[in-house]
């Protein structure tokens, strides 16, 4: 009998390794092969099937996302083919395939917005998509019978839905520079022309899909952040005047703050959530805390708490006032204040009490030292 459980044992177990490696294996649909449908939401609301697209001559499927800017690099691309396509009857779908919880924060750094639905919004309306946008990050069900290597990644059927191109939308990512290859476009004509189209297949290069299996990362991550040292050092208004000056290359966010200031506390959470965004893109943090210097013990086991490990400090001087002057002489005194200042001291953003983290992470990414890698 125990025999028999060891071996249903061991017959369990390799089922469920082999299940679990089926999950990740992610095959590329192969030339020739009928289009799977799909039931996805579009950003419109509305919900779309292979059947919404059951009038068009050439249906193109490319999957795109927000983070990536190999994928941001194209989308004017993408819109410039949906435009000078739809008269002759093609028709291009953007699907998302990113499950947004598998982005390492080092990955969104590069962007404005994530991979969310509701970030998709966003992306859509300030690039002016004029195609529709699908969101398959909660299942990844149509991603998987597609199989995409990396976005973008673009599959083309002809008027029976056959596949007849899958990959790279061109040979350029840069989009200041012409291709050499338009193979997105070459399948295209060549489909409407009723010939064979020439190159089937190539590679595709771009951001690697955020399959639902890598959700572990923030684990992973928040172990490592754990590790990194927090301390605070007292300041002095010299030593604040030092700091607004920004003697650095560095981008640099200040939040003045204080354990007993409530949005403070609130707030601070996605102050770090920035530093892990944009830092190893030339963000620097720096807190400082309007506590009382006898405090210092509270303000730092509340910074480790937080895993604050940017710059921090707290003032040592004994008039708060002269803090503030020394900060910005146009700040009444009301915490927390925040402001964002260039290398060579030029500030782009002050707020007094409480910001809106979204709205704080486009002025971060917008400004000339973050960005975009390609500004098309």
């Amino acid at each position: 009998m125990k025999s028999h459980l060891l071996l249903l044992g061991s017959i369990l177990s390799l089922l469920i390794s082999s299940t679990s490696f089926a999950q990740v294996e992610h095959k590329t649909l192969e030339i020739g092969a009928s289009a799977p449908d799909f039931k996805l939401q579009g950003i419109d609301g509305k919900t779309y099937t292979l059947e919404s697209f059951k009038n068009a001559k050439i249906l193109a499927v490319v999957f795109i996302c927000n983070h990536c800017p190999t994928s941001q690099a194209y989308e004017k691309r993408l819109i410039k083919i949906t435009r000078d396509y739809a008269p002759k009857g093609v028709s291009v779908v953007a699907i998302n395939p990113n499950n947004p919880s598998s982005l390492r924060y080092d990955e969104l750094g590069y962007s404005d917005v994530g991979d969310s639905f509701d970030e998709m919004k966003i992306r859509a309306r300030d690039a002016h998509f004029n195609f529709p946008y699908l969101y398959d990050g909660e299942t990844e069900i149509a991603s998987n019978k597609y199989g995409p290597v990396s976005t973008p990644h673009i599959f083309i059927f002809d008027q029976d839905r056959k596949l007849s191109y899958q990959g790279r939308i061109d040979d350029m990512e840069n989009p200041d520079k012409t291709p050499i290859n338009n193979d997105a476009r070459n399948a295209i004509d060549a489909i409407l022309a009723g010939k064979e189209v020439q190159v089937k297949t190539t590679k595709v290069f771009g951001c690697s899909i955020k399959w639902i299996e890598k959700k572990d990362w923030i684990k992973k991550a928040e172990v490592q952040w754990a590790k990194e040292p927090v301390s605070l050092q007292q300041v002095d208004e010299k030593g604040l005047t030092d700091l607004l000056k920004n003697k650095t290359d560095k981008l640099r966010l200040i939040n003045v703050w204080a354990t007993w200031c409530v949005p403070c506390v609130q707030e601070f959470s996605d102050l770090v959530y920035l530093n892990h965004l944009y830092r190893d893109r030339g963000l620097q943090l720096v807190t400082i805390s309007s506590d009382d210097a006898k405090s210092q013990d509270k303000a730092l086991a509340f910074l480790q708490k937080k895993q604050a490990s940017g710059l921090n400090y707290i003032y040592s001087g004994d008039s708060k006032y002269k803090m503030i002057e020394a900060i910005d002489p146009k700040w009444q005194g009301a915490l927390p204040y925040t402001i964002i200042i260039e290398p060579g001291g030029k500030v782009i953003y002050a707020k007094e009490g409480a910001f809106d983290v979204e709205t704080l992470k486009k002025v971060i990414f917008d400004d000339p030292m973050i960005g975009r890698i390609y500004k098309n």
